[in-house]
């Protein structure tokens, strides 16, 4: 049964809040932005040397890059796991992201195959999706084996046991969604801009991630053991290039974020008392509702994958600013059960818009439309 149901609007004080991935507001609130930024291997441990190569140095030079260039801008603080050759165990990589309060870890490593595989793949922490997956992660964990005291600082943990990933995938559950979003963010550079092959983002067992508690990603750069992309790797023009491309990612991500934070913050508005029927199941005829779910810099491929499975996609751009929306319907019930699958999704920011004609027009001036000739 169809009911109607009043909706008045007072001149009141109200707060707006923008959408977006499940972020966690931390210390960009408070001062910089704290990214810490993790050359892998280092020492005695040199990584995998595909065609000769050094993953441990090619990884550090990258990550050098990309903190020269966040520290020229005021608004970053780069805390660095080495900046030498120096070996650092993976447990201590975590404890330094979290004594530092980091906002966001990167961890940058090169990968190896027996084939000539090549693509660049950037990993969250999660179950391996498949034998390749648990492979990756078992050679960057198998670091640990040469560490004096493993099974004391790693309680029991097996490299080489599927079973012991399990146990990792807890701690950064919460994080999860905004690890995805960088992830993305960076997989997306990496093909468009850089037309690198993209391996996708994916999730695996590394111990390195488990131990940081804040979005963390891992950056397998490409294969060191493909002639053609070992070589570009370890050149300068290639460890440039990915500096760079791994650079503009975190800004993105960073941005993304200031987007959020700062229309979410209280804004006194005077509204006109007005009061409005919305009849439930009603359609607005040439208003369209859509669920506005994110808004960053970066231009995201439309995929499910990008957006925890939400289908029904579409975005535009705002100056440099792009909004993405999930839905497309004149019923503002339906649009109302679609923001609440949203949240379902892990976008607990979202919230209705609406449309005329492509423009968008404030949800006010929508709902009181005259539907009843519709």
């Amino acid at each position: 049964m169809k009911q109607n149901v009043k909706y008045s609007i007072f001149l009141a004080v109200f707060i707006f809040l923008i959408p977006a991935f499940n972020f966690t507001v931390t210390s960009q609130e408070k001062g910089k932005f704290v990214v810490v930024l993790d050359a892998g291997h280092g020492g005695h441990d040199p990584g995998n040397r595909g065609n000769g190569y050094k993953e441990k140095e090619i990884a550090l030079n990258v990550v050098l890059a990309v903190g020269a260039t966040l520290e020229k801008d005021d608004r970053y603080k780069v805390v660095y796991t080495r900046k030498t050759d120096k070996f650092i165990e993976l447990h201590e990589r975590g404890s330094i992201a979290n004594k530092a309060g980091a906002d966001l870890f990167v961890s940058i490593h090169c990968n190896s195959h027996r084939s000539q595989a090549s693509g660049t793949e950037t990993f969250v922490l999660g179950l391996h999706a498949n034998n390749e997956n648990f492979n990756v992660a078992k050679n960057e964990n198998s670091v640990i084996l040469l560490e004096d005291n493993y099974k004391a600082n790693y309680d029991g943990f097996d490299p080489n046991s599927p079973e012991s990933i399990i146990g990792l995938t807890l701690m950064q559950e919460e994080y999860l969604d905004q690890s995805l979003t960088l992830a993305s963010f960076v997989q997306n550079r990496f093909k468009k801009i850089l037309e690198r092959k993209s391996r996708g983002v994916k999730q695996a067992g590394f111990v390195v991630l488990h131990q940081t508690y804040m979005p963390s990603v891992l950056i397998e750069l490409g294969f060191l053991t493909n002639n053609k992309e070992g070589k570009y790797l370890n050149s300068k023009k290639g460890q440039d290039d990915m500096a760079k491309s791994i650079t503009t990612s975190i800004m993105d991500y960073k941005e993304s974020l200031d987007a959020i934070y700062k229309v979410s913050q209280p804004k006194t508005v005077e509204i006109t008392k007005v009061t409005t029927e919305v009849e439930e199941d009603k359609s607005y005829g040439d208003i369209i509702f859509k669920v506005q779910i994110a808004a960053g810099s970066s231009d995201i491929e439309l995929q499910p994958f990008n957006f925890n499975g939400l289908d029904q996609l579409s975005k535009n751009k705002a100056g440099e600013l792009y909004k993405y929306y999930y839905g497309n319907t004149s019923n503002y019930t339906l649009a109302q059960e679609l923001r609440d699958v949203a949240k379902g999704k892990g976008f607990d920011s979202c919230f209705i818009v609406a449309f005329r004609n492509n423009e968008s027009i404030p949800l006010t001036e929508a709902l009181k439309v005259d539907t009843s000739s519709n």
